[in-house]
C-alpha cells in the first residue's frame, strides 16, 4: 500500500528539520507552510519535500492546511501519514501501522502513542504527555498525528476548513458515521515538542479545548453521537456555573454565600485519588479556561463575529 506524508507547520525551525529527517525515504512528503519567516520553506525543499504555501489572505486553520496537502497527493496514493511539524515519527511506526490497515479493511484511521519529548521541562508538558496516553484499541477519535486511508478521507470530504480546533475528532465522527472504524495501536508513533513552559500558554491551550468542545457539540451533539456534549457541560458547569452560583448566594446571604466555592477544593481532593494532586488541580482549574473558550464560541455564533485562531506557542 503506497504511503505519503503531509506535514503542516509555521516557523518550526529545528523541529521541522527533525520531523522531515525522520521521514527520510518516504515519498512523497508534502510540507504545507503557513507563512513561515524562519527559512522553513527552504529547509523543506532541501530535504526533497514538496512545498505548498497556504494562502494566508484567508484565516488560518490547521484543517485548511491539511486539506491543502491532501489536494496535491498523487493519484493512486492509498495511505497518508498526517503530522504536525513539531512531531517526529518513531522508527517502525509506519510499517506497523501500514500492516494493521492492510489486515483490517474497515479501519480508516490508525494512531499510536504520542509522547512529549521533554516531559520534565515543565508541569504543563507532563500533563500533556499524560493526555496523549489514551486507551489502546477501537477509539472514537485520533489526534493530529495518524495514518489514514486516502479514499476514506475523500469520501467524507476531508477536514472541515472552518474549524479552528478539534478538527480531527470531528473528522472521525463523520468517518464513523460512514461505517469506518478508528483504532489506536499499542505502539510508539511520534514524539511531540509542546514547549509549554508558562501558565499563560497552558491557559490558552485549555481555552482552545473549550472552544472545540462547544463547536463539536454544536455540530454533532444530537443523539446518538452526543459528540463532546458532556465535556462542554462540565466546562460550563465548573468554569462558569460555580462562580455565578457563589456570587448569587453572596448577594442573597452575604459573604457566607461564598462558602459555595469550597466545592472546588473538594473536587480537587476527589479527583486526586484518581490522578494525583497536580493533575487534579489543573483539571479543575482548566475548566475556567475551557468555559471561556466555550462561551467565546457561543458569543461569536450569536453576534456573527469571525472565529479567531487561539494560539499558545
Amino acid at each position: 500500500m503506497s504511503i505519503a506524508a503531509i506535514v503542516i507547520g509555521r516557523n518550526e525551525g529545528a523541529r521541522l528539520i527533525a520531523c522531515l529527517d525522520a521521514l527520510g525515504g518516504l515519498s512523497p512528503v508534502i510540507y504545507v507552510d503557513s507563512g513561515s519567516t524562519d527559512g522553513s520553506v527552504a529547509a523543506a525543499q532541501a530535504r526533497g519535500a514538496q512545498v505548498v504555501s497556504l494562502d494566508m489572505s484567508q484565516p488560518f486553520t490547521a484543517a485548511r492546511a491539511r486539506n491543502a496537502g491532501l489536494a496535491v497527493l498523487p493519484d493512486g496514493t492509498e495511505l497518508v501519514q498526517l503530522l504536525d511539524g513539531d512531531c517526529v515519527v518513531q522508527e517502525g511506526w509506519l510499517e506497523q501501522a501500514q500492516a494493521f490497515l492492510a489486515d483490517t479493511p474497515d479501519v480508516a484511521v490508525v494512531c499510536g502513542r504520542r509522547r512529549e519529548m521533554h516531559p520534565d521541562a515543565s508541569v504543563y508538558n507532563r500533563l500533556i504527555d499524560g493526555e496523549w496516553d489514551t486507551p489502546v484499541g477501537e477509539a472514537l477519535a485520533c489526534g493530529g498525528d495518524a495514518l489514514m486511508r486516502v479514499a476514506a478521507l475523500a469520501a467524507v470530504g476531508g477536514y472541515r476548513d472552518d474549524l479552528i480546533a478539534g478538527e480531527e475528532p470531528e473528522l472521525c465522527v463523520r468517518l464513523r458515521q460512514a461505517g469506518w472504524r478508528i483504532w489506536r495501536l499499542d505502539a510508539e508513533m511520534t514524539a511531540h515538542d509542546a514547549q509549554i513552559t508558562r501558565l499563560g500558554q497552558w491557559w490558552k491551550r485549555s481555552k482552545r479545548a473549550g472552544h472545540a468542545f462547544a463547536e463539536g457539540a454544536a455540530l454533532h451533539g444530537a443523539p446518538p453521537e452526543r459528540h463532546w456534549v458532556a465535556e462542554t457541560r462540565r466546562a460550563l458547569l465548573w468554569g462558569a456555573g460555580g462562580p455565578v452560583l457563589a456570587l448569587l448566594l453572596a448577594l442573597a446571604f452575604g459573604p457566607v454565600g461564598l462558602l459555595a466555592l469550597l466545592i472546588y477544593p473538594l473536587q480537587v481532593a476527589r479527583l486526586s485519588r484518581r490522578g494525583g494532586w497536580t493533575w487534579a488541580f489543573f483539571s479543575v482549574f482548566g475548566k475556567f479556561a475551557e468555559a471561556r473558550g466555550a462561551l467565546g464560541f457561543y458569543w461569536r455564533r450569536l453576534s456573527g463575529g469571525q472565529k479567531r485562531l487561539i494560539e499558545y506557542k
